[in-house]
């Protein structure tokens, strides 16, 4: 079942004009990320030896569905810096500094939809702007739709998960020290993993 569509071109308009699938039509509508269902992370290679991996536990979001134009779909996040935890306290608290995310003078990290592309399958690509600190740059998710359900309270439910990976000193997060035996710390380039539940909101 697509989402979302491709971008307009002469073949998308003519497909336009098909009667639109009853099982989309229905996922139309407001959702409201559940946090409580939902991860965002990220990866990043420490020592040039081994993974880092870590989580942001506070986050929010709504994503907009329309089934009649699956191009139309948007999502906006709202991510709590201070919320990041690797499972180490002090390294938490290094990342949480003016080093790093500066989590006091910049207590949020943004991403907000602007074009959604179907690239076969239930395989898609968003991209919209990402916002950390002072810096917002674009960023394309690759995000896999796994689907509909209704939940046992009677909430209807899509999920997606996903995937992309940055240049952390692109948003200004330069922050390393250098390897005696070579190398750096911590390495530039960043994944960051998103795996999504939202709840359709009431009419």
């Amino acid at each position: 079942m697509g989402i979302f569509n491709r971008k307009s071109n002469e073949s998308a308009v003519a497909v336009a004009t098909l009667p639109v699938d009853p099982a989309l039509a229905a996922l139309t509508g407001d959702y409201t990320i559940d946090p409580a269902h939902s991860s965002i992370g990220f990866t990043v290679r420490h020592a040039m030896v081994t993974n880092v991996r870590g989580t942001f536990a506070e986050h929010e979001g709504v994503l907009k569905l329309d089934g009649a134009n699956p191009g139309a779909s948007t999502a906006s996040i709202d991510v709590k810096i201070a919320s990041i935890d690797t499972g180490i306290g002090d390294r938490d608290g290094h990342l949480r500094s003016g080093d790093f995310f500066d989590a006091e003078q910049f207590p949020l990290m943004t991403f907000r939809s602007l074009e959604a592309q179907q690239l076969g399958g239930d395989k898609y690509r968003i991209t919209g702007d990402l916002t950390i600190k002072d810096v917002t740059k674009p960023l394309a998710i690759d995000l896999e739709f796994n689907g509909s359900a209704t939940d046992v309270y009677g909430n209807e439910r899509v999920g997606f998960e996903g995937s992309a990976e940055i240049l952390r000193s692109d948003w200004g997060l330069t922050w390393n020290a250098a390897l005696e035996t070579g190398g750096v710390m911590v390495s530039d380039k960043v994944k960051l993993n998103f795996d999504i539940s939202a709840i359709k909101n009431a009419a």
